[in-house]
This record gives structure tokens, sequence and C-alpha cells, in this order.
């Protein structure tokens, strides 16, 4: 006699059942970020604690996409200061996806922006606390000084948007202020470059 539980008539051990499960679920995780993120050629471009390029677990889908580029911030195309670069103006701004969590952060991390470029943030929140961003002069950002342009209560799996001309020269950065999150590491800075 078998003494292991099992799911149901089949005789398929339980433990396997469940391995399933948490192996489609991952599957699933996997597919929503990298539509999140658009998808298309990883370029990671920071170096992390642990010297890979990316965040702390290197390159690819958790790892971060350093200054702008890759997927988070619209796509795989030039970045500021790249050949082929084209900045994005008041008619037509350039389009950054931003991902807020899950957790207290951002990814990325770190945008660049061309002097006097307008750009429109696409934030999406994931995981299961709701965010703010707020885009603007550094001191007034990490101040949250009232009239800094944000969009607030992002809920989970919604998007909001944000448009910005990046007039001067910063520096600049945007952050979450909901109760504890800037506290907790939520913000990120925006490089001008050119």
């Amino acid at each position: 006699m078998n003494d292991e539980p099992s799911a149901g008539r089949t005789g398929v051990p339980l433990w396997m059942v469940l391995l399933v499960a948490i192996a489609a679920l991952v599957l699933a995780t996997a597919a929503l970020t990298a539509t999140l993120l658009g998808g298309g050629a990883v370029r990671p471009t920071t170096v992390s604690m642990n010297g890979l390029p990316g965040g702390m677990m290197g390159g690819g889908m958790m790892g971060g996409y350093g200054n702008g580029s890759g997927p988070a911030a619209g796509g795989a195309g030039p970045v500021p200061g790249e050949s082929g670069f084209v900045a994005g103006t008041a008619a037509s701004p350039r389009v950054i996806q931003v991902v807020a969590g899950p957790g207290y952060g951002f990814t990325p991390k770190t945008i660049a922006v061309a002097p006097g470029e307008t750009v429109t943030f696409v934030v999406t929140a994931v995981g299961s606390a709701a965010h703010e961003f707020m885009v603007g002069p550094a001191a007034a950002v990490a101040a949250d000084v009232p009239g800094t342009p944000e969009v607030s209560d992002i809920a989970m799996m919604q998007t909001k948007s944000l448009t910005y001309t990046f007039e001067g020269d910063g520096p600049y950065a945007f952050a979450c202020h909901a109760e504890g999150h800037y506290e907790a590491g939520m913000h990120g800075t925006i490089t001008i470059v050119g």
C-alpha cells in the first residue's frame, strides 16, 4: 500500500502536481514581466556589486537596465550619446517604460536623457503596494515639494503616465513618496547626456 498522498484518482503524487503548478506560475510571471518591459534585446549597462552587468542578479529580466537603455527604456534602441539617438520633443515625446516594484524599487534605477528632451514615463506598478512617481529637479523630488510633477495611487498592475521636459543641466531624479517608500530606497536618478 502506498502511503504517499495523491491528487485524486490519477495516482500522481501531490508533490508533483504542486511542482507543475509552481513552474507554471514562474513561467507566467516571467512572461508578464517580459511584456511589461517590452521584450526585445537586453543591453545591461551598469555594474552590480558582484561585478556583473545589471543588478544583483546580473543581466536579464531581474537585472535592471542601468542608464535607461534596454527594454525598460522603451526598447533596445539608441540612448542619448549613441549614434542614431533621436531625442523626444513636446510633439513626439520619447517613451520610457518604468516598473515600480515589486517591493520598494524602480526598474530602471538610472535613466539618461538629452538636454531639453521631452519624455513620457509610462509607469506600471507590480506587487501588492500602491506607488507614485514624481519627477523633476533632484532637490524638489527628494524633499517631496508640492507642485513637483507626479502621478499617484498607481495600484497593482495599473499603468499611469507622466510627460516631462528636461530644461537645464539638472540634477534630476524620480521617486515614490508613498509612506515609507522613499526611505526604503524607492528613488532613482536621471542623467543629462550630451
